[in-house]
C-alpha cells in the first residue's frame, strides 16, 4: 500500500510550477525551507504542525465535512479546497495527518465542527434607515474617488501588511479626502475588490478600471464596488447561487482562524460605509438581490441619493461654488485646474496659479479652460479669473525641457534671463547638474527627471517632444488590467528548482532511498525485500546500521549476523 507521504510526493512531482507554488503558498510555506526533493516537501506538508496551520484556515462547512469523516474513507462531495491545500488524496480521502490532527481538534473545540445555525435573512431596513445608509454609501463614494484622484500619478505607499503608509494617510487626511486616517485602508480594500487599485511592488496603483470608474456616475459607481464587495468575499461566506451568507453568520465562518475575527469584523464596516447593512444588520432593499448572487437594485438606492448637477457659480474672489454634488465627469475636469477646498453636497473649489498651471501640464490651455467654465458657469467667467487664465498661460512654457539627441544630453531652454539665473543659483535644483549652454542650460540627467524636479520647484516648464510639440507626462503610468506574473511562482522559483534538481527522475527507487536513510538514521528495524540472483525473492529482518557506497549494512535478527546488502538488488522495505 503506498503510503500518504510517497501519493503526495508524487502529486506534487507531476505538478506544474504554478500548482506547486500554489500549493505553498496556501500552506504558508516559507521560500527558504530546506527541502531537497519531493519527498522532503510532502513530509513538511504532512507535518503536524504544518497540517493544523491549514485546518485552521478552513471554513465551517469543510470542518464538517472533515470531521464526518471515518479514516480512509473519501470526504462526501469534497470541498477544492482540500484538495488544494494538499490535505486530501486525489481519491478524496484525507490524509492520516489530517484526520489525526482533526480528531485532536474536534475533543478541544467540538463547537468548530457543528454546523451553523439556521438563521434566515436580514430584517429589511425602515425608510430613515434606508435613507441613512444611502447617505453614508454617498459619501464613501466621494471618498473613495479623491483617494483614486491622490494615487492617479503618485501611487499610495504600501507597508508590508499591505497598509496604506502613515504618511500617504496624512496627506490624504490633510487634502480632506479623508474623515479619519482609519478609514483608507477600508477604501483600498474595497477598491481592490472592484479591481480600481492593484499593489504594484510597496505601492498601490490606480487600475486603467480605476479611471474609468472616476468618470462613472455616482451610481454606476456604487455599483461596481458593490458588485466587487460581493464577488471578493471569502470561500467561507460564499452560497451556491454566487451570493453571499447573511451577516449573521459572517462572525462564525472560520471558527479556528484566530486572525478571523478581524476580518469578519472588517467586512461588516466596509459592508455597512457602502450602504449594503445599517449599523443594526438590517438590509436595504437594493442589498437582498446582491445577497441572492443577482445584481443590486440601483434604482432602489438613486431614489435617496442627491440629484446631481451640471453648473457651478464662478466668484470674483477665484472661487467655484457647486450648490450640490457636481457630475462626477465634470468635478474630475474642474479638479485638474481647481483645488477643491470643501467637500459636501455643496462643494468650493479655488483657482490659481499653481492649479491653472497643473491642468496645463496635464494637457489644457487657455482656450479649452475657457471654453470649459463658459460652458459650466451660471454666472460666466469674472475678470479675476479671465485675467488669472491669461497670466498663467503666458508665463506657462517658459521653460522647455527637450532631449538632444546629438549631444545625448537635456536642454532646458529658458524664455527670461532673470528665471534662468533663478535655476541656476536654486539649492534644490543642484542635484539636476544645470549648467549654462549659452542662452539656454544642459545637463547629463533625462528630461523627464528635470522636467519633474522643475515641477515640483514650482517653475513653469513644458516638456517638448521629439517632433517639438508640447507634451503631457505623468510621474508615474497608471497600472494595466492584464495581470503580471504569478506572484507565488516568482516567490517559490528558487525552492521549486532546488527540489526539482533533487529529485531523481525513477520515483520508486528515490523512495526507496529514503525509507533506508531514514531507517538507518533511526536506527529501526525493517523488512527488506531482496531479489536474489536465481530471480526469487527473500524477507530479511535488519536492524539498520549503515546505508553508503549503494549497500545497505545491518544486523540479521534472523541469523544474529552482519550483513550487506546491495541497495540495487532490495525490492522493498517496510518497519519490522
Amino acid at each position: 500500500m503506498v503510503s500518504d507521504e510517497r501519493a503526495l510526493a508524487t502529486r506534487l512531482a507531476a505538478s506544474e510550477d504554478t500548482e506547486l507554488a500554489r500549493i505553498f503558498a496556501a500552506r504558508s510555506v516559507s521560500p527558504a525551507a530546506p527541502w531537497h526533493d519531493f519527498f522532503d516537501a510532502s513530509a513538511g506538508l504532512l507535518d503536524p504542525v504544518s497540517v493544523e496551520r491549514a485546518i485552521a484556515r478552513l471554513p465551517r462547512i469543510d470542518l464538517v465535512a472533515l470531521a464526518a469523516t471515518t479514516p480512509g474513507t473519501a470526504v462526501a462531495a469534497p470541498p477544492p479546497e482540500l484538495n488544494a491545500l494538499a490535505l486530501t488524496g486525489e481519491d478524496g480521502v484525507p490524509f492520516a495527518a489530517v484526520t489525526e490532527r482533526i480528531r485532536v481538534l474536534a475533543e478541544s473545540r467540538p463547537d468548530a465542527f457543528t454546523p451553523a445555525p439556521a438563521i434566515g435573512p436580514p430584517a429589511r431596513a425602515d425608510a430613515a434607515s434606508a435613507a441613512a445608509a444611502a447617505e453614508r454609501a454617498f459619501t464613501t463614494v466621494g471618498a473613495l474617488a479623491d483617494v483614486l484622484l491622490a494615487g492617479l500619478n503618485v501611487p499610495l505607499n504600501r507597508t508590508g501588511t499591505g497598509a496604506v503608509s502613515a504618511l500617504d494617510r496624512r496627506r490624504l487626511t490633510d487634502a480632506g479626502a479623508l474623515e479619519s486616517a482609519h478609514d483608507v485602508d477600508d477604501l483600498v480594500a474595497a477598491a481592490g475588490a472592484a479591481d480600481l487599485m492593484t499593489p504594484v511592488d510597496r505601492t498601490w496603483a490606480v487600475t486603467e478600471t480605476g479611471t474609468r470608474w472616476l468618470e462613472s456616475s455616482t451610481l454606476d459607481r456604487w455599483t461596481a464596488i458593490a458588485e466587487g464587495l460581493r464577488d471578493a468575499v471569502p470561500v467561507g461566506l460564499r452560497t451556491a447561487n454566487g451570493g453571499y451568507q447573511s451577516p449573521a453568520l459572517w462572525a462564525s465562518a472560520y471558527p479556528l482562524d484566530v486572525e478571523w475575527a478581524d476580518r469578519a469584523a472588517r467586512l461588516r464596516r466596509i459592508a455597512e460605509q457602502w450602504g449594503l447593512y445599517t449599523s443594526s444588520g438590517a438590509e436595504p432593499e437594493w442589498t437582498a438581490p446582491l445577497r441572492a448572487g443577482a445584481a443590486p437594485v440601483a434604482a432602489a438606492l438613486s431614489a435617496h441619493l442627491p440629484a446631481e448637477i451640471d453648473r457651478v457659480y464662478l466668484q470674483a474672489d477665484l472661487t467655484a461654488i457647486a450648490p450640490g454634488p457636481l457630475a462626477p465627469g465634470l468635478d474630475l475636469r474642474l479638479r485638474t485646474i481647481a483645488r477643491r477646498e470643501s467637500r459636501a453636497q455643496a462643494s468650493t473649489y479655488r483657482f490659481s496659479t499653481e492649479s491653472l498651471g497643473a491642468g496645463m501640464t496635464e494637457g489644457e490651455t487657455a482656450e479649452s479652460i475657457r471654453g470649459f467654465l463658459s460652458g459650466l458657469s451660471l454666472t460666466g467667467i469674472p475678470q479675476p479669473l479671465q485675467y488669472l487664465i491669461d497670466s498663467t498661460a503666458a508665463r506657462y512654457g517658459l521653460i522647455r525641457v527637450r532631449e538632444d539627441e546629438a549631444s545625448a544630453r537635456t536642454t532646458v531652454e529658458v524664455g527670461d534671463t532673470s528665471l534662468l539665473e533663478s535655476i541656476l543659483v536654486d539649492h534644490s535644483l543642484r542635484p539636476l547638474g544645470l549648467i549654462r549652454d549659452g542662452d539656454a542650460l544642459s545637463s547629463r540627467v533625462g528630461r523627464d527627471a528635470i522636467y519633474w524636479s522643475l515641477v515640483d520647484a514650482r517653475y513653469p516648464v513644458v516638456a517638448i517632444s521629439e517632433t517639438g510639440e508640447p507634451e503631457s507626462l505623468h510621474r508615474r503610468p497608471h497600472a494595466v488590467d492584464a495581470p503580471g506574473p504569478s506572484q507565488p511562482t516568482e516567490v517559490y522559483a528558487r525552492l521549486i528548482g532546488a527540489i526539482r534538481a533533487g529529485h531523481e527522475t525513477d520515483a520508486d527507487a528515490a523512495w526507496l532511498g529514503r525509507e533506508l536513510e531514514q531507517a538507518v538514521r533511526a536506527k529501526s528495524a525493517i523488512v527488506v525485500v531482496v531479489r536474489m540472483p536465481d530471480g526469487s525473492e527473500r524477507s530479511l529482518t535488519l536492524e539498520a546500521s549503515g546505508l553508503g557506497g549503494g549497500r545497505l549494512r545491518g544486523r540479521d535478527r534472523g541469523a544474529d549476523v552482519e550483513r550487506t546488502l546491495p541497495v540495487s538488488s532490495i525490492v522493498s522495505v517496510h518497519s519490522a
